[in-house]
């Protein structure tokens, strides 16, 4: 009986330990996402990187977040930001498991703007 209770309770232990890897790998089945850390003398670096699925070539659409103009309800169902396309980028170096160097191909991205790879 205590050997069964036991087993049970490790089982459970290991599935909710497995929860966030699982849920990274069904997110990144869609689509790939990260912001951009850095744009430095040495170029732009994103936060996306090998463990993600990024490739060299793979162009990602850049976005910002920007509040809403004017008061908002601090209740209710309309958020008070929307992200707004401002460009695009395109992978040409891939650092390692976390970072790539990217190129800009349209617009003017910033630091902490959101990245973004849609898998078709």
């Amino acid at each position: 009986m205590i050997k069964k209770s036991l087993m049970a309770a490790l089982a459970g232990i290991s599935m909710l330990a497995a929860v966030p890897a699982m849920a990274q790998g069904i997110g990144h089945t869609f689509f790939m996402r990260g912001s951009i850390v850095d744009t430095g003398d040495t170029g732009t670096v994103v936060c996306i990187g090998k463990a993600d699925g990024a490739e060299v070539g793979q162009t990602l659409e850049v976005y910002r977040v920007v509040r809403h103009p004017g008061p908002v309800a601090s209740k209710g169902n309309v958020a008070p930001f929307h992200r707004q396309r401002v460009g695009q980028v395109t992978i040409d170096h891939i650092y390692d498991d976390h970072f790539a160097h990217v190129s800009v191909t349209e617009g003017s991205p910033a630091k902490n703007d959101i990245v973004e790879l849609r898998k078709n």
